[in-house]
Order: structure tokens, then C-alpha cells, then sequence
């Protein structure tokens, strides 16, 4: 995988090409307040023993077997009730976005694949992989076992999550060291973990890029707000340039 030749992060366009803003939770609509109250759910039960327990069920990769095309079609079937703004097919939006990257990066065949496989594990919506509740499948992500940043969409509904009642989750490094890295912080549960679970215990040959990208894709509190930088190490501050590009 070659290096990145700017020290510069890619930075993302505010304003989509109809003149509206990206991720616009404040804007009053039915449909922003049925996003907040998602979140409202996501922020009360997205705890590190949760995680603990749906890693165990589902690192077993026992659901099904099939193919990623197939995967792919499944996709159609799902609705994502956390964007505000996607509301296109999930299948269209994985092709249109492996191929805006093959366009700007052609060489890169690693990052077209993993355009088009990132969002797979919103599968776990569907009755074939648990059928979970939207609230641990899509959605930002954020760290778990160290204090919620306020960065995060819909701070406030973390008050009434258990694990902020516990004062070894709640100061800025919490149950971790500075610079442990990302892969040894516990994320909260969704498509993203799922599929970097998925990609990994296969002996995917996906460079570690792609796997970063994959998990950390909707850790929007990283890399639009720049939390949690103080528990990356060397490695995540190379990945997360190519983030920066795929976002």
C-alpha cells in the first residue's frame, strides 16, 4: 500500500450538490426527530458490556455464508434510520461510492473494494443476521470505557447510560493509556465493528488501511471533530489519512 503523499487531511464538504447541508441534525422535520430519538436509544445502551457480549455472539461468524455480491443485494432491504440525509438504496450508495474513489484514485484497487464493502454489516438489521434494532447497527460510533466526548450528536442522552455511573468510564483516558491505540479501545456495536470482525477472522488480505477504514468510517466524533486522538498510536494517524480521503 503506498504512502500518503500530502501531510494534509481530506477536508469534507459542508454543503451537498442541491445546496443543503451534510448531517443536519438540528433542521425541524419528522424525520430529524425520529433520528433523535434513535440516538436518544443508541446513547442508553451502548455499553462496554454490551459490546462485550454482541463481539462474543457475532465474532462466531456463524449466521450464514454467502457471497459479497450477494451480500450487496440484501442491502436493498435495509433503511437506515440514523441519516438525515441518505435516502438513496443502500446497494446505490455503496457502488456510487467505490466508484467516485475509482475515479479519483484509480490505482488504489484495495480502496475501491473497500468503498463498496463497508457498510455490509447492516445486515445485521435483517432477520437472516439477528435482525438487531437499528440503534446497535447504524449510526455514529464512538469509544466505550473512557468519558462520551461532547463532540458526539446528542450528547446529553448519555446521562441516563450506565456505564456514565462508573467512574473508571468517566475521565478522558478512562480504562485505557494514552497512544494504546484504536484497535485496543472498545467501540460501541454496530455494522462497522461487525464487518471489520467479518473482514478479519477471514484472513482478509484488505491492507490495515482498509480494515481502519471499515471500523472507524462512522467515528465521525475522530475524524470531523478530531476526538480521541490521544489514544491513537503511530499506525491509526497513518490510517486515519486515508479515512480522511474515503470520507
Amino acid at each position: 500500500m503506498p504512502k500518503m503523499e500530502s501531510e494534509c487531511g481530506f477536508e469534507a464538504p459542508e454543503i451537498n450538490s442541491y445546496g443543503h447541508s451534510f448531517r443536519d441534525y438540528d433542521a425541524e422535520s419528522e424525520r430529524q426527530k425520529s433520528v433523535e430519538e434513535f440516538y436518544r436509544l443508541q446513547h442508553i445502551n451502548q455499553t462496554c458490556e454490551y459490546v462485550k457480549r454482541m463481539r462474543e455472539e457475532y465474532g462466531k461468524l456463524d449466521k450464514i455464508k454467502m457471497s459479497i455480491w450477494e451480500c450487496c443485494e440484501l442491502l436493498n432491504n435495509v433503511v437506515d434510520d440514523s441519516d438525515p440525509d441518505l435516502d438513496e438504496p443502500q446497494t446505490e450508495h455503496l457502488l456510487q461510492t467505490a466508484e467516485a474513489i475509482r475515479k479519483d484514485y484509480p490505482n488504489e484497487d484495495w480502496l475501491h473494494l473497500t468503498g463498496l464493502i463497508h457498510d455490509l454489516g447492516k445486515v445485521l438489521l435483517l432477520p437472516e443476521f439477528g435482525e438487531l434494532p437499528q440503534w446497535a447497527v447504524v449510526g455514529d460510533t464512538f469509544p466505550l470505557g473512557c468519558a462520551f466526548d461532547e463532540s458526539i450528536v446528542h450528547h446529553k442522552y448519555f446521562e441516563d447510560n450506565p456505564d456514565s455511573k462508573n467512574p473508571a468510564y468517566t475521565t478522558k483516558n478512562g480504562i485505557y493509556q494514552e497512544g494504546c491505540g484504536l484497535e485496543n479501545v472498545v467501540m460501541s456495536w454496530g455494522h462497522d465493528d461487525y464487518m471489520y470482525l467479518v473482514a478479519k477472522e477471514n484472513r482478509t488480505t484488505l491492507p490495515s488501511a482498509a480494515l481502519f477504514i471499515i471500523r472507524y468510517h462512522s467515528f465521525y466524533p475522530l475524524h470531523k471533530a478530531g476526538a480521541y486522538t490521544h489514544l491513537m498510536n503511530e499506525e491509526d494517524v497513518e490510517n486515519l489519512k486515508w479515512l480522511n480521503i474515503f470520507k
